[in-house]
This record gives C-alpha cells, sequence and structure tokens, in this order.
C-alpha cells in the first residue's frame, strides 16, 4: 500500500493514473483491485453536477438507487398530431445525479487508489504509461488512461440544450410519465424537442433541446422553456438551477491522442441519440474485469456496426432536417418500450432493427447509404 504523504517532493510509481474523474474516470477508479493508482480531477462532485440518464433494468436501479433523483416505468414522444405513449415493467428511465453518483464512486474507492484534487499538468506519455504533475507532486505511471472530455471538430452534428430545474406553484399532471420529446416548439433551427422529468408533482427539470451544428444564444433555449410552460398552464414558483450541455453526435478528438482514452473520448456516445451513461458502465466494467487479469487494453465501447447504422441515420438528419421529427416518431411507433429501450441503449434485437428500419424514409436513407 502506498501513501501519497509518505513521499512528498519525490517521485510517486504507481500502477494506473487515470487522468479525469469523471463517469468513466471515477467509475473505473472504484472498481481497481491489488493495484496502486490515483484518479486526478481538480473539481468536486459538486462542481460538476448534473443530470445523466439511461433507461435502467431491475438489477441496475438497485445499483444506482442512491445517485437516483427519478425513474418512470413510462414515457413518452409527442408531436402536433399524436403521442407516443410507453410503459414498461423490465425497463425505467432514470435520471441520477452525477455528483451523488460521483460521490458514491469517491467512497469506495480503495486504500491503494488515491483521490487527487488537482489538474494533471506537464503530462508526458511514455509507452502505455507516462509522467505528469499535480498539485506540486510528480508522479510515473506504468499504466495512463485518459477519461478528461473529448473536443468537437467544428462544424459538426451535436445535441445542446439548456435546462431549469423548478418547484411549480400547482401540481401538474401525470407526473408519473416522463416526456422524452415534445416536438411541438420552434423547428426552424433544427430538430428542437422539449424534454421533461417530473420529480414529484411540483418539481421538474425540464430541458430546451436541438439537434444541429450551430449553438444558440442562452435566452433563445429560457425562450422555449418559457413558452411550453405557458403553453401547458405551468407556473414557477421557484427555479432552483439551471443546466446547460452540448453532446458531440459526430466523431470526437481525444484531449492527448498519446494516452488510452476511456468514456466519451473513446467513442462511448451513442451518436444518433447522444446517451452514453450505460455504453461507459459497460466499457468500464469489462475493463476492470481485464486490468485484473493483466489485460490493459480498452474495449471498445459501441460496436463498429452500430456506428456505421448510426451514422447512416445522422446523415439523413443533416441532410434533410425537415424529416427530423417523423424520423423519431416512426422509430418510436414501430417498437414497444421494451424494445425501444433495447434500441436506445444500443442493444437492440434484429426484430427490432426490422421494424425501425421499416418504418424510416425509404428513398432518404438509401441515398445516404449509397453516399461514399
Amino acid at each position: 500500500m502506498f501513501k501519497l504523504n509518505d513521499k512528498a517532493n519525490k517521485t510517486i510509481d504507481l500502477d494506473i493514473a487515470i487522468i479525469g474523474g469523471g463517469s468513466a474516470g471515477i467509475t473505473l477508479a472504484a472498481k481497481l483491485l491489488n493495484c496502486s493508482a490515483a484518479v486526478i480531477e481538480p473539481r468536486t462532485p459538486a462542481e460538476r453536477d448534473c443530470s445523466w440518464a439511461l433507461w435502467a433494468d431491475h438489477h441496475q436501479q438497485k445499483q444506482f438507487a442512491t445517485a437516483t433523483k427519478g425513474s418512470w416505468r413510462q414515457w413518452r414522444l409527442i408531436d402536433h398530431h399524436t403521442e407516443v405513449l410507453h410503459s414498461s415493467d423490465h425497463y425505467r428511465y432514470t435520471s441520477l445525479s452525477s455528483a451523488q453518483y460521483m460521490t458514491q464512486c469517491e467512497s469506495n474507492l480503495t486504500a491503494d487508489v488515491a483521490l487527487v484534487r488537482a489538474a494533471a499538468e506537464d503530462i508526458v506519455a511514455t509507452g502505455k504509461g507516462g509522467s505528469f504533475t499535480a498539485a506540486g507532486q510528480h508522479y510515473k505511471a506504468a499504466q495512463l488512461y485518459d477519461s478528461r472530455p473529448p473536443k468537437m471538430a467544428e462544424p459538426s452534428l451535436k445535441q445542446h440544450f439548456l435546462g431549469w430545474e423548478i418547484r411549480t406553484k400547482s401540481a401538474i399532471d401525470e407526473p408519473e410519465i416522463a416526456t422524452l420529446m415534445d416536438f411541438r416548439v420552434d423547428q426552424s433551427r433544427g430538430l428542437h424537442f422539449i424534454y421533461v422529468l417530473p420529480f414529484s408533482d411540483r418539481r421538474l427539470l425540464i430541458e430546451s433541446t436541438m439537434i444541429s451544428k450551430h449553438l444558440e444564444d442562452k435566452d433563445w433555449y429560457r425562450q422555449a422553456i418559457k413558452q411550453w410552460l405557458q403553453d401547458q398552464n405551468i407556473e414557477i414558483e421557484e427555479k432552483l438551477r439551471e443546466e446547460i450541455g452540448i453532446i458531440p453526435m459526430q466523431a470526437v478528438i481525444p484531449v492527448d491522442t498519446d494516452i488510452a482514452s476511456i468514456g466519451a473520448a473513446s467513442g462511448a456516445i451513442r451518436l444518433s441519440s447522444g446517451y452514453a451513461f450505460t455504453g461507459i458502465q459497460a466499457q468500464i466494467g469489462q475493463l476492470a474485469q481485464n486490468i485484473s487479469v493483466g489485460n490493459y487494453s480498452v474495449p471498445a465501447p459501441i460496436s463498429p456496426t452500430l456506428i456505421r447504422m448510426d451514422k447512416i441515420y445522422n446523415r439523413v438528419l443533416m441532410a434533410q432536417p425537415e424529416l427530423g421529427v417523423t424520423m423519431m416518431m416512426k422509430t418510436a411507433r414501430a417498437l414497444d418500450a421494451d424494445g425501444f429501450a433495447r434500441f436506445m441503449l444500443g442493444c437492440a434485437t434484429i426484430v427490432d432493427w426490422s421494424r425501425v428500419i421499416l418504418a424510416m424514409p425509404k428513398i432518404a436513407f438509401i441515398k445516404q447509404v449509397l453516399r461514399r
């Protein structure tokens, strides 16, 4: 067992160092056993708090219970013509507090894994490992993993949003249903929808979400939220917090290509939906198991076939954005609740895929399949 304080002003040798303590980094650190390691992250979980979402099966509902903010067995998509409502007994659409999840992971670190609350500087990669400094201390690791958020090429397709968590003046209707996409909003600048998670009958997370290449001014999203609330006759008693996010929907660029990337930087974000948490969990679980038997290579988070399918889907969306609402609603109508959850999780069956493909606008997709 090593102790950081015993080696002040000397190089600390580690088996593994993880640069970045976000979703992937802190999850891996919490799973490491029988090795000296450190996770390097300057910010506290509270400083990075945001909402993460997944479709949780029964095991995951128990696994992430401590960090769960809300969970729904029913979810819906709405446009100007219809509503698709899904109800599942197997999956629950689940919202997690990133701060609570990361705090739990930090508390699960073994005595051999140090948490260094500082930024990694002067990183030099050497083979699979490398050296760096943090808070004035020099470190050397046989294996380096990079969990820092990746960069996005510009212009590129992205999902961008601004959300409010609010308390309402009176109880809302149907707090047992999560609204994943309400398309009854301005569609002139790209695929736009309102996302609503009712944590109770008077506490909501509402996000104005766009899928496009260009970001909007913050007040544009805020106005969309205000208009949606007005249309639903919902009055705000108190605005609790605001969160902003940008999720890449095209290939990303790691901060340092000389270091093995994990999580989002390794391609764990589902290109057609922006969901990443489940893929990161699967990747890191497999990586931790590999490390326990001496294999330090990073597993691919998403299959090449799924990546190709998602790229085609996104190319159609970019070439004909006016089809966006139709594509999303047709996908939801083509599948039952469990099939929709599997599709969004990236583990759709052949039958699920067949139903989605048959529901899509054929000419638009054929053009993109034939495009080189």
